[in-house]
């Protein structure tokens, strides 16, 4: 039995982190009542320290308003789209743009549609608009690094870079979804919800990149397409 290709197991992942995402949809749309009192819990426990800790808060919030803003995120995927337009690489510059504008509209769209309210403090720290489900932070961070990964992969780079873009991305999606529940402008199940779409999105894009290049491939190899050649 032959291994399955790699954009056939991208499209099991996207699958699989899909459904967790749906299921958590459901589950924060039902408002499920160990769900509510999870999310509560953590919150409730980083808000009191936020309080406590200006320092740490005001670190925080640095973190999360200018190294792991959605636009910071975004404005990376600029500089790799514009540098594949420079390779002249269309088809994966187009991939990784359209990837990232489907995450902010999908994420927006659920924001919408679901409504949920976020955190209400006393004595806020901080301060956020739209609703809370999914982590626009958290869904962008994991767009963003799984797609510059994926493209430092893609290009044989030494093994060293993408183990440095892995790290720098693991840190940076565990950090920005820390900093949005120590802010208190989110609940836990917002982050892992971002997490989740993100993921999804993320392998989604490089399932059917994978099958169109081996679309075109099997097009060129054919009689017809040596022909047309």
């Amino acid at each position: 039995m032959q291994p399955a290709s790699p954009h056939r197991r991208a499209a099991r992942a996207a699958a699989v982190f899909t459904a967790l995402f749906l299921v958590l949809l459901a589950l924060v749309a039902a408002h499920w009542g160990p769900l509510g009192a999870v999310d509560r819990d953590i919150v409730v426990t980083l808000h009191h320290s936020a309080v406590r800790h200006h320092g740490l808060t005001r670190a925080n919030r640095v973190l999360t308003d200018w190294f792991w803003d959605p636009w910071a995120m975004r404005a990376l995927l600029a500089v790799a789209v514009g540098w594949l337009l420079w390779r002249r690489e269309w088809r994966l510059a187009l991939w990784v743009a359209v990837t990232a504008a489907v995450g902010t509209a999908l994420q927006q769209a659920v924001k919408a549609a679901l409504g949920r309210e976020r955190p209400r403090w006393p004595d806020p720290v901080d301060s956020a608009h739209y609703a809370a489900f999914p982590s626009g932070h958290a869904l962008t961070a994991t767009v963003a690094f799984g797609l510059l990964l994926w493209v430092v992969t893609l290009h044989g780079a030494p093994a060293k870079w993408p183990r440095l873009m892995a790290t720098v991305g693991a840190v940076s999606v565990l950090g920005v979804g820390f900093t949005r529940l120590y802010l208190g402008v989110h609940w836990p199940s917002d982050v892992l919800g971002g997490w989740l779409l993100g993921a999804a999105l993320v392998y989604a894009a490089i399932a059917s990149y994978g099958y169109a290049r081996s679309r075109t491939s099997e097009r060129e190899a054919s009689p017809e397409g040596r022909v047309r050649s």
